[in-house]
């Protein structure tokens, strides 16, 4: 039966210009498809929403969740009379908006301490700011030269709203003609998002073309023994262009994890282009185009499809137990991408050879006229010819290997003392999903945040969501009541508590009301903005937490103190209570990330085994997950060295590198089996194997680590803490490929040359023992 890879072989021979018009064709439709993708941030790409965590998290949001704008105003003086008219009507302005739900700043309470109007001169201005509560005044006026306005939106806005929302206000501001000395800007969580949504448009097109640009100059460096060099460069573009297109059909957003992706892409899809390119430039050099077209589409194409099959399942694992959604979306269009970067690659490089009647140059491996010559085949670097610089590369990687396979045990044990230590070091990294890492510190919202939180302290809060059968019942009240004051003594971290509660005790007199009748009259005096923002309906209300600005790790035991202290104090019947909120939502991250990252890791050796199995059916073809055990101890040791953390991105980092090592590591052993089935010994077929593929697995190794440099430039500390790491994995990935795979494959052949000699012995014995000639069939 002919395989699928001989007939696009003969469809390319018979029609290369059909074939690449098609190419054309759904490169034109994938970019349709591209203009369909879209940014996402918020809740949904943090937590999976239909876990209890994430789906109480977006009832909550939904609910209670109003968020907030805040103004900054800044000037010389900003309790001058013009400024104070300024800030007025900017406020009435800011009122008229769509979603927002109410405007409160520094004119509020002078207007309330001056009879309802606004002081028009200095003197009845300080006068008015003597009589404001000095609690509000600070929060409301920091200094003389700062002010901040407070802008609460409606509850349960979409994204989109919210977007609009931070649009039409800078708008406002835009146009509000503020006295001159006076800056005015807008922060907050919806300006935040705004700016995240932006810095990660602008960091993906930044490195999308960072990572092209680094792919060109290696390979003008690196891949320049064959012709159309840059023929890979145009191959990942195309991969990029088929993966942004499915992704718009098929309604994966773009998130600030998923940016990671692309670069990624490339580092891995110029791999497939090179080999695919490198095998047919060795080809070409002793056959007629359509036998080199034939021979490179049939041996190379399943040898490098086991390859991608063997990545893609290191991506699997992480889509299948991905801590985050944003991380299965990381996985999943990784899995997308490099499929297409494959697919590009077996149909553009032998479709554009034949169109342009390729014609290699001379030199790796061939002589003037770019045929072989009965000395080009090196072992252990015997040849009389001279050979040019890649040419010399192949000898001495030849005979490296040779030595390997000869004394393989000092090597392995070597490196495997470094990954046993690296494994235990890997449980000391620390966790880090702190929101402020995927941006650029630079970011002007992020500035404006950091100044906001220098004046009013830390904005974070852990929010305790309680549900009754009735929340103005008396004991409810009471236990929502003595559980913060609780909580508020026992956590030095926290810095207050804030219920409906509160507001019982401040319209009565400090007290929380004791019977059903004194309930109802205080409830009627409660202004309906406090109501709406910590009760719905009759059974349900929150308790906000504000805490101070704390360490990740010191927040995830806060958290799970609190969590301790509220299944120890319990509840009164028909009464419930959790945690939620931002701050709870990226504790649990940490735990789940915690959860899953070795999993991950496991999951993806198993499914990578049971591969190698199930196509190879011996033992000894699970010999490629060898070094990649002992890569996976290597990241742990060299994490730990250099005081990196664990993200998102970077727990995926285990899964993630048996996919890119299974890939270097399976080339070698597929080339190695071929060079045996010619009958070659041991060691001259590992030698040959690496001889043969060693330039193109460096070559697209160190482009690979090329790509991914890119990410080193990224304004995101997260991605840039991803990009360090994974090039160092690619570089442990070259090591484990060149070096180990050699004295793996020695070792697996040794010992089942000495297990087959066993079998042959005690096949010999028993037929001693029964007295009867053996038969040859039978060993």
């Amino acid at each position: 039966m002919r395989s699928p890879y001989e007939y696009i072989a003969e469809a390319i021979n018979r029609k290369p210009f059909l074939i690449a018009g098609l190419v054309v064709a759904v490169i034109i439709i994938a970019m349709y498809g591209a203009s369909m993708t879209s940014m996402k941030t918020g809740t949904d790409t943090y937590l999976y929403t239909d876990k209890p965590v994430g789906s109480l998290l977006v009832h909550y949001t939904d609910t209670f969740g109003s968020d907030s704008e805040i103004l900054l105003i800044e000037g010389a003086d900003v309790t001058t009379p013009d400024v104070l008219k300024y800030l007025d009507t900017l406020e009435g302005s800011i009122r008229d908006q769509k979603y927002v739900s109410s405007v409160t700043g520094l004119v509020d309470f002078l207007k309330s301490a001056n009879g309802g109007v606004l002081p028009q001169n200095k003197a009845d201005i300080d006068k008015a700011l003597n009589s404001v509560s000095s609690d509000y005044l600070e929060l409301l006026l920091p200094s003389k030269t700062m002010t901040l306005v407070s802008i609460p939106l409606e509850t349960g806005l979409s994204e989109d709203s919210k977007d609009g929302v931070v649009s039409n206000l800078d708008s406002v501001i835009s146009f509000s003609n503020p006295p001159a000395g006076i800056s005015v800007t807008a922060t907050g969580n919806p300006a935040f998002a705004v700016d995240m949504k932006s810095d990660i448009m602008s960091n993906m097109t930044t490195l999308i073309g960072l990572a092209m640009v680094l792919m060109i100059v290696a390979m003008v460096f690196l891949f320049g023994h064959v012709r159309y060099r840059m023929l890979p460069v145009f191959i990942v573009f195309c991969g990029i262009v088929l993966t942004f297109g499915v992704m718009g059909f098929a309604g994966i957003s773009i998130s600030s994890v998923v940016v990671a992706a692309f670069p990624v892409l490339i580092g891995i899809g110029i791999d497939y282009a090179i080999q695919f390119q490198s095998r047919f430039d060795e080809e070409i050099r002793k056959k007629t185009m359509k036998d080199a077209v034939f021979t490179t589409i049939t041996s190379s194409g399943p040898a490098i499809l086991l390859a991608m099959t063997a990545t893609s399942l290191g991506f699997v694992a992480l889509s299948l137990l991905a801590p985050s959604p944003m991380v299965a979306d990381f996985g999943t269009i990784c899995i997308v991408g490099i499929m297409c970067c494959y697919v590009c690659a077996m149909v553009i490089v032998p479709t554009f050879s034949i169109i342009v009647k390729y014609k290699p140059k001379n030199g790796l491996h061939g002589g003037p006229d770019g045929r072989n010559h009965p000395d080009d085949i090196l072992i252990e670097g015997k040849s009389s010819r001279k050979v040019p610089l890649m040419g010399r590369y192949d000898i001495f990687l030849g005979s490296i290997a040779g030595k390997i396979a000869k004394h393989p045990v000092p090597l392995i044990l070597i490196f495997a003392m470094l990954a046993v230590v690296g494994m235990q070091l890997d449980g000391l990294v620390i966790i880090d999903t702190d929101e402020d890492s995927m941006v650029s510190q630079d970011m002007p919202a992020m500035i404006s945040m950091n100044k906001l939180t220098s004046v009013i302290g830390s904005t974070d809060t852990i929010t305790a969501y309680i549900k009754a059968d009735s929340i103005v019942d008396p004991e409810t009240l009471k236990w929502i009541d003595e559980f913060s004051d609780y909580e508020l003594e026992k956590q030095n971290d926290l810095t207050g508590a804030t219920s409906i509660a509160t507001y019982f005790k401040l319209y009565n007199n400090g007290a929380i009301p004791a019977n059903e009748a004194d309930i109802k009259r205080v409830w009627a005096l409660i202004p309906d903005s406090y109501k709406d923002k910590y009760v719905n309906g009759n059974t349900e209300t929150v308790i906000e937490f504000s805490m101070e600005d704390i360490s990740i790790p010191a927040a995830q035991e806060l958290v799970e103190d609190m969590k301790k202290d509220l299944d120890w104090y319990g509840q009164h019947p028909g009464m419930t209570a959790a945690y939620t909120g931002s701050t709870y939502m990226f504790t649990d991250l940490i735990n789940s990330i915690s959860d899953l990252k070795n999993p991950m890791t496991y999951l993806g050796f198993a499914l990578i085994f049971v591969f190698l199995l199930l196509v190879y059916r011996k033992f000894s073809a699970v010999s490629p997950l060898v070094p990649i055990i002992m890569i996976v101890g290597w990241n742990g040791l060299i994490m730990y060295s250099l005081g990196l953390t664990y993200s998102l991105l970077t727990a995926t980092l285990g899964a993630m590198t048996i996919g890119v090592a299974s890939e270097y590591t399976i080339l070698i052993m597929e080339r190695y089996q071929e060079e045996k089935e010619k009958g070659n010994d041991m060691i001259s077929s590992i030698q040959v194997a690496i001889q043969k593929i060693g330039t193109a697995i460096s070559v697209s190794g160190l482009t690979t680590v090329f790509g991914f440099s890119a990410l080193l430039l990224s304004t995101s500390p997260i991605i840039q803490n991803f990009g360090l790491v994974t090039v160092i994995t690619v570089g442990f990935s070259l090591i484990g490929a060149i070096m180990v795979m050699p004295a793996v494959i020695s070792i697996f052949e040794s010992f089942s040359a000495y297990m087959e000699n066993r079998r042959r012995k005690n096949g010999c014995n028993e037929v001693k023992r029964s007295g009867s000639e053996p038969d040859v069939t039978d060993l």
